[in-house]
């Protein structure tokens, strides 16, 4: 996993094609006076109460769930209405015969074609996977299962047993490496296979009817099916016994694990890492950086103590699972009777959004240079290049505020402030994934190519200079991100709107909005995690000790706050899991507050639509943040997000803040009211 999708905004749920459409946009953008929308919100309900229902509450009354969704919000509306600017640019692509061979319309125009051409993939039914199921069928012994597990990986068919990525060295952020992650498991946390509450009980009783199911549509007897359900499963367990927690995988020192090749080796008997790195096409690399070494020695006994014809039966079921949403509709429709249990998501979506989800997916900046040649506008950018200047000098006016931090400690943390790299929009150089074999016939054989095509790039980075223009997002995507190996903050096209950002908005609304997305990135640069990233990139302390316990001190009151947040039931938000994002909320609030102060309609008490400036800037961040859920995927994100619900982010950072108080008359005696002193204040 690459280190910025831990530092997002929102977890990527709904983040694939998510086209913005500005030319669009801007007849869907409400009146200069409706930006705030008092018909959206529940008046009866005092501010000081329940600020969630006072500024969403008749927004999230009078808009369910659509049963093809697993919630419903801000960024779903968003996301619905850019992903019908993507479905028109993908149509007409596909409809164009006159592109040229190796044009941008002509690759995407036949990705996307090929994806929807129905017909032809049920024909097909499983038969793109025969060959792979057959290799493992004539697999004697277990060299031939290792070197499956590399094979399956090298050619796009898999990932077995553990997790495999190239990216920079967290202590030398200039050099590109070779990383080994825990991994190996199918459902969404080790939580799932080691738990007994009756939300884990039925996830694994719908997980293993999934593996029979699969396992029968390629034609496997019912009691083998049954048999092979169970062998899956086991091995799964005993891998999700070795894992760290996802808070444990939050820790960067205790992730960061560097060894010899050789010393690997001898750590994981059975295991010759040198011959597997070369099976993986990695050959010049004589170390490895590991992020959960226990869990490897627990592979490896488990390679020696497992049966072959076990670990056929699991390599099997990791060809059958990263292939069913690609295969004939009953693979397909098994998928989702299994995923509907973890999510509780009603109905499909259409296969036309599937594929579009796909395409960016996949080519994801062949179609963000349609987009964006179609219909991202210049002066979109030059708007939030300044509003990025602005937040970076309300960013340091707080720094230097802080009455919790040295001299030296803040020198340092302005220094790197001032290092950040702002990406907006869309990347500067383009990927036209060269060499990348894309036929109109052959849906299946372009998603295999474009396996193989991206481990292969992936693996061509070792021993190159680190490449500083790429982007870990594609430019349709509704969500953004901060890097702390390249100290840089993203802002993809796809958010740079209503309700995030608007040209026609007043600045209470664009700083609620963008400007607190801006700032939340800004922040994950001094959250727990990218505060121990120094302004190279480099995990490197650059604290004193006791501004260190200062900060730790106030982000522990943080992660109490959250912790004693209810979603479902008894179940509550792990604070310890969700303190990196909401730093970056308590941050990224306050620091675009303090920009906000700088216009001049900041400066003012002018109201519009009956609203003042600050109320319009606070009720701005409330309104990103409605959002209905299912309380199956609720049960689920808990888990797995390092995001806090969406009620809580509303309100969590707005208790901590002097100026909420005052926006709103919030007294001693309102629910949410909490004392000055206790007020949290970190950045």
């Amino acid at each position: 996993m690459n280190k910025f999708t831990s530092n997002s905004l929102f977890l990527g749920l709904i983040a694939v094609a998510s086209v913005g459409n500005l030319s669009a946009q801007s007849s869907k953008s409400p009146s200069p006076d409706k930006f705030i929308n008092v018909a959206n919100m529940d008046l009866s309900v005092k501010p000081g109460d329940n600020f969630y229902e006072y500024a969403n509450g008749l927004w999230l009354k009078n808009n369910p769930i659509p049963a093809k969704e697993v919630r419903w919000g801000s960024f779903n509306v968003l996301h619905d209405f850019n992903v019908n600017a993507v479905r028109s640019l993908l149509t007409q692509a596909a409809a164009n015969k006159n592109a040229k061979s190796g044009s941008l319309e002509k690759r995407v125009g036949d990705f996307y074609g090929a994806g929807m051409d129905s017909l032809t993939i049920e024909k097909l039914g499983y038969s793109p996977i025969k060959p792979d199921l057959a290799k493992i069928d004539i697999i004697k012994n277990l060299e031939g299962v290792k070197t499956a597990i590399a094979s399956l990986r090298t050619n796009g068919s898999a990932s077995p047993l553990f997790d495999f990525y190239v990216d920079q060295d967290s202590k030398h952020p200039e050099v590109m490496a070779a990383i080994l992650s825990q991994g190996g498991i199918t459902l969404p946390d080790r939580d799932y296979y080691l738990k007994d509450d009756a939300r884990s009980l039925k996830a694994r009783e719908a997980y293993q009817q999934y593996i029979v199911k699969l396992f029968t549509l390629i034609a496997t007897p019912q009691l083998t099916a049954e048999k092979n359900a169970k062998t899956v499963f086991d091995i799964e367990r005993q891998l999700a016994q070795a894992q760290y927690s996802r808070v444990e995988m939050r820790d960067p020192y205790k992730t960061y694990n560097k060894f010899s090749l050789t010393d690997f080796s001898k750590q994981t008997p059975g295991l010759d890492w040198k011959k597997l790195m070369a099976e993986m096409k990695v050959t010049e690399e004589d170390s490895l950086i590991v992020d959960n070494p226990a869990f490897f020695t627990t592979a490896a006994k488990l390679l020696q103590d497992v049966p072959v014809e076990n670990w056929k039966v699991y390599l099997k079921w990791n060809i059958l699972k990263r292939a069913a949403n690609s295969l004939s509709s009953p693979f397909v429709n098994a998928s989702f009777e299994f995923g509907k249990v973890l999510s509780g998501q009603k109905v499909q979506k259409p296969r036309w959004e599937r594929m579009s989800g796909t395409t960016d997916a996949v080519i994801g900046e062949l179609l963000g240079q349609l987009y964006v040649k179609e219909y991202f506008k210049p002066e979109a950018k030059a708007r939030m290049q300044e509003l990025v200047s602005n937040l970076s000098k309300a960013f340091e006016i707080r720094i230097n505020k802080q009455d919790w931090m040295s001299d030296s400690t803040k020198q340092k943390a302005l220094d790197k402030l001032h290092a950040f790299t702002p990406k907006i929009g869309y990347p500067d150089k383009w990927e036209n994934y060269e060499g990348l074999q894309i036929n109109r016939n052959t849906y299946f054989q372009n998603l295999r190519n474009a396996g193989a095509w991206a481990y292969n790039k992936m693996i061509s980075k070792l021993g190159k200079p680190v490449d500083k223009t790429e982007w870990g997002m594609t430019p349709p995507t509704v969500n953004a991100y901060y890097n702390p190996v390249l100290n840089e903050i993203v802002f993809p096209a796809g958010i740079l709107h209503f309700p995030f950002f608007d040209p026609k908005a007043d600045d209470a609304i664009n700083y609620g909005g963008i400007g607190a997305v801006i700032g939340h990135e800004m922040s994950h640069g001094f959250d727990d995690e990218g505060s121990q990233y120094d302004k190279d990139g480099t995990l490197r302390n650059w604290w004193t000790a006791e501004d260190l316990k200062n900060f730790k001190t106030r982000t522990e009151k943080l992660a109490e706050q959250f912790d004693g947040y209810t979603v479902l039931d008894t179940v509550h938000v792990n604070g310890k899991l969700t303190l990196g994002e909401n730093i970056g909320d308590l941050g990224g609030l306050n620091v675009a507050y303090e920009a906000f102060k700088m216009t001049k309609q900041g400066q003012s008490n002018e109201k519009i639509d009956g609203f003042t400036p600050d109320q319009r800037f606070f009720l701005s961040w409330a309104q990103v943040w409605r959002m209905n859920i299912r309380p199956e995927t609720a049960a689920q994100l808990i888990i797995v997000d390092p995001h806090s619900p969406s009620e809580y982010r509303s309100v969590g950072p707005l208790v901590n803040m002097d100026a909420w108080y005052k926006a709103f008359d919030v007294k001693p005696g309102d629910k949410l009211y909490v004392a000055p002193e206790n007020r949290i204040r970190i950045w």
